[in-house]
This record gives structure tokens, C-alpha cells and sequence, in this order.
């Protein structure tokens, strides 16, 4: 059996740790850029952080622009910004989004390569600027992840995957969770669990650290997403939240994800459907597509959902579906691609952009033909 498994080499799992952010990153920078959404700022999420950074002695730059899914165009605006403020580390604070342009920019920085450049696997030249990500939401587990999604000019998301993304620090800090809009707490925590199905399932990467990883994963997320959703400042269910979808990102990380993200990518670059809602929107038609192929692995995961499962692998398989089912719903998130405007006339342009996503497709248990992407968007319809 071989194997590689990378992840982050230090991670502060601590309620309040932003709070502290300026003691928790040390000596790593002096000029940091901080990078994050207006949102967060207007919710008072990262004014803690700042004066942290700053009363530890940090010049530090807000870049609050950061954009949902993000546009090459923000992510060159962040770039610029930084190299102005000539920056010596980056911290991104926030959702995937921000975390991900952080992590661009930390790469591009240091280098004379283009953002267009690094797109694709192992294209980064140059070594990054030091990298702290602290995530915001229970959902994408990129502060553990070597990926970073961005969507370019032409409203296509593409990749940019490569180790020198790993950030040097994640910090995870449950409070910052606390309060969540119930639909934001639904659609992140049912994209972390897709992380911990697709890694479970992936056929060329699979292994048993992220096996484990995302077991464990799912267990945690299939077992208080409807308690974060119903009781928003529920801290112990907001603490497994949050440690789930980190455990799911480093089970992807390594064993990377499949159909149901490719499936999902075209609602984000077309119709900009946030990334966690367009994975929720697609997984029961990507279960039911995989099933044939996935059964076993399905049925294996019963236990970790508290699915009724008994008989053969088949039945054992319907019963997770169902369960995972059963859970999508008791958030509430919309459920149909109607409910976002998409029409029948827009499908056929979204089953040509999934098969574009071939890098993540290639994972999936069963392969993927534009028919049968025509006709899973067609089954959500």
C-alpha cells in the first residue's frame, strides 16, 4: 500500500483565538495583509482580530473586498493591494472565499508568474509569503487544503492546486461561527460533508488517514448540523461543526473530490449559487448516480450517519441515501434549482461546463458522460 498524506504543520483549535490573533501568529510577519469580506466586518467578526494584530506591534492592511467565489479580477485587486502595502505575510479570515484568495495571494506575492499562470496542478514556481487562514464558516475546510477555486474571467471556475498552498498556521475558532444565519449553517455544513463522501469514495487517492478522517468527519457533521441550524449559539454543536468540516478538508485534501462538486461548479461560475448550496443541491442526484458503482462504500458509511441499515450492501446503500436525504432537508436549504431561477434552457450549458471539470471528475466512482450530467440537473430541476 503507498500512500503520501500532507496537511498544515500547525493547527490552534481554540475558542477566543482571534481574539488573540496577534500572540497566536508571533514573529511570522510585521506587514501582514488581512483579507476578508465586508460582511464579516460589518458583523464586527474581524475588528477583534485587528486590534489584536495591531496592539502585538503588526502594521497591518484590511482588504475587505473579497468577493463569493472569487473573481480573478478581485483576486488581481488583493494582489495589488498588497504589494502597495508591501506586505510580508498574508492572514486570511473569513469563508472559502476569503481564504482562498489568500491564498493566492500569498503564492503570486513572492513571484512573477500571473494568476493565469498558476491555474491547474503543481504550477506555483516561486515560494510563498507566510500564510495564517482562520476559518469562519463550518464548511469549505480550506484552512487544511493545498486548493484554492477561483472563477475567471470568462465565469469558469478553475483550480489552483499545488502544496505551497498548504498555509503555515490554520487557526480554528469556534466563535466565530457562533450566530450563523441558519442557511449559511446548512450549506456549509452539507459541503463538508460532501468533502467527507467523495473523499471516502475517490478511486485513485483514497487511503486510510483520510478514510479515517472522513468517518470521523461525518459522524461529527451528520450529527449536529440541524442542532447548529435550529440553536445557532449551541457551542458544543458548533465546536463539532466546525472540527468536522476541518477533518473533511484534510480527507479531500488528500483524496480529492468528485461529481458532486463538478456537478456544482457550473451553478457557481454561471448563476454565482454560493459553493455550498450548489453541492447540496446536487447530492442526492450524484448518490443515486453512484450507486451502482459506490454501494459498498456507501453502506459502510451507515454507522457513521446513524442510518437504519441492514441486508445487503444495495439495501444498506439506499438506507445512507436516504438518511443523508432526510438530514439535507431538516436544514431547510432550497432544494430545487427552480427555487434559484435556473430553467430547463439553462441545463444543457451546464452539463457542457461540468464535463470541463474533468480534474475532479476523474475521482468519481462512476464516470460522468454530458447525458448523464444533463440529466441529474434535469432530476433537481
Amino acid at each position: 500500500m503507498n500512500f503520501t498524506f500532507n496537511t498544515p504543520p500547525e493547527i490552534v483549535f481554540k475558542s477566543g483565538a482571534t481574539r488573540a490573533l496577534g500572540e497566536v501568529v508571533k514573529r511570522r510577519f510585521q506587514r501582514p495583509i488581512l483579507l476578508t469580506d465586508k460582511g464579516l466586518v460589518d458583523a464586527g467578526l474581524v475588528a477583534p482580530a485587528l486590534t489584536s494584530l495591531k496592539s502585538a506591534g503588526h502594521d497591518v492592511l484590511l482588504f475587505d473586498d473579497v468577493a463569493a467565489d472569487p473573481p480573478a479580477a478581485k483576486v488581481k485587486q488583493a494582489v495589488a493591494a498588497a504589494r502597495e502595502h508591501n506586505a510580508d505575510g498574508v492572514i486570511g479570515l473569513g469563508g472559502g472565499s476569503s481564504m482562498d484568495t489568500a491564498k493566492v495571494v500569498a503564492v503570486l506575492l513572492n513571484s512573477n508568474q500571473t494568476l493565469e499562470e498558476i491555474y491547474g496542478v503543481d504550477q506555483v514556481k516561486a515560494a510563498r509569503l507566510p500564510l495564517v487562514l482562520c476559518p469562519s464558516t463550518s464548511g469549505t475546510g480550506s484552512e487544511v487544503t493545498s486548493i484554492s477555486v477561483i472563477t475567471t474571467e470568462e465565469d469558469t471556475k478553475v483550480a489552483v492546486v499545488d502544496n505551497a498552498l498548504y498555509p503555515d498556521l490554520a487557526v480554528l475558532d469556534p466563535e466565530l461561527t457562533f450566530g450563523l444565519p441558519r442557511h449559511v449553517t446548512a450549506a456549509t455544513g452539507i459541503d463538508a460533508m460532501v468533502h467527507a463522501i467523495e473523499a471516502y469514495t475517490n478511486i485513485h487517492r483514497k487511503n486510510p488517514v483520510s478514510d479515517a478522517l472522513a468517518r470521523e468527519a461525518l459522524r461529527l457533521l451528520s450529527a449536529n448540523i440541524v442542532t447548529a441550524c435550529e440553536h445557532p449559539g449551541d457551542r458544543p454543536a458548533r465546536e463539532a461543526m466546525l472540527l468536522g468540516a476541518m477533518l473533511a478538508g484534510q480527507a479531500f485534501a488528500n483524496s480529492p473530490v468528485g461529481a458532486v462538486h463538478g456537478m456544482a461548479y457550473p451553478l457557481g461560475g454561471i448563476f454565482h449559487v454560493p459553493h455550498g448550496l450548489s453541492n447540496s443541491l446536487m447530492l442526492e442526484p450524484v448518490l443515486k448516480f453512484n450507486a451502482p458503482n459506490a454501494d459498498h462504500q456507501y453502506a459502510e458509511l451507515c454507522d457513521c450517519i446513524g442510518a437504519a441499515a441492514v441486508g445487503s450492501n444495495a439495501e444498506k446503500c439506499d438506507a445512507f441515501i436516504k438518511r443523508i436525504v432526510d438530514i439535507v432537508e431538516a436544514t431547510g436549504v432550497e432544494r430545487r434549482l427552480a427555487q434559484l431561477g435556473i430553467s430547463h434552457n439553462d441545463l444543457p450549458r451546464m452539463a457542457e461546463d461540468a464535463m470541463k471539470g474533468q480534474r475532479v471528475l476523474q475521482n468519481n466512482p462512476r464516470t460522468v458522460t454530458y447525458e448523464d450530467a444533463l440529466q441529474m440537473y434535469t432530476d433537481v430541476l
